[in-house]
Order: structure tokens, then sequence, then C-alpha cells
């Protein structure tokens, strides 16, 4: 068995802004020379989050969202506000919620997805920031 680390960077605007990983995934599965094994994929961060979905504008402009403001509303008052001063708890909770990392098998340098599920990642945060995503690959 081998690992293979990589960082993928972005920039986001917060929100709960989706973006699409699978092709940067697919790609670093593609160039790591490794056949088969897990590609863990872990948002750096403690206000965003890993998870797959159908990547369609429904979910994605939506449901999603809609799902995390009935959950964890921007607006409402978050003992966490008073220990930074900030505005962004309703970012934590909805990343709690969501989750960090989400792990996805691979064989013969393809990851397996079903033909609508597309690996993402979430912005959760108030404002726009600099984000990194480590992908981790175990296999051979």
């Amino acid at each position: 068995m081998e690992v293979r680390t990589e960082r993928l960077r972005l920039e986001t605007r917060g929100r709960n802004q989706i973006i699409d990983l699978s092709e940067d995934i697919s790609a670093i599965v593609r160039k790591s020379g490794l056949s088969e094994g897990q590609a863990t994929v872990f948002a750096i961060g403690s206000t965003a989050g890993i998870t797959v979905i159908e990547y369609e504008p429904g979910l994605v402009e939506t449901d999603l969202p809609a799902l995390f403001e009935r959950l964890a509303p921007y607006g409402a008052d978050y003992a966490h506000h008073a220990t930074w001063g900030d505005d962004n708890g309703a970012a934590h909770l909805r990343a709690s919620l969501l989750g960090g990392s989400y792990v996805v098998p691979f064989q013969k340098a393809k990851l397996i997805l079903g033909q609508w599920q597309q690996v993402v990642y979430v912005d959760f945060d108030t404002r726009p920031r600099r984000r990194e995503i480590v992908v981790q690959l175990l296999g051979s």
C-alpha cells in the first residue's frame, strides 16, 4: 500500500457555495500511478464540508441551502458570536452536520461513483475565503 497526498486550493464566496470537486479528484487519482484504493477528501477548516450529491441546479441552488437554513439559520443568535465577535455560528453548525471528509473508493484509476454522484465541497462561512482541501490516496 502506498499513500499519496495532494491539495486543492479554492477561492470561495461562502454562504452555501457548492463546488463540484469530482473532476479534480479524478485527475489526482489518474496522475497518482495508483490503480486501486481509497481517496479521502478532507476540508481544512471548521466552516465547510464534503459530501456527495447529484450536482444539479435544484439541489445546488435551492434544496440543499434551504435544508441547512431550516436546520441552522444564518440570522439566528449563536453563543459562538459572543466568543469571537463574528457572525458565522450557523456556518460552524452546518459544517458539523455535513462532516469534514468523504471517502471514495477507486479501481482501475477511476473513482467508483454512481452516474448521478458528484463529490462536492460546501462553504458555509459568511464571507469569501481562500480554502484548501486535502485529497489523500491510499492504494496500490
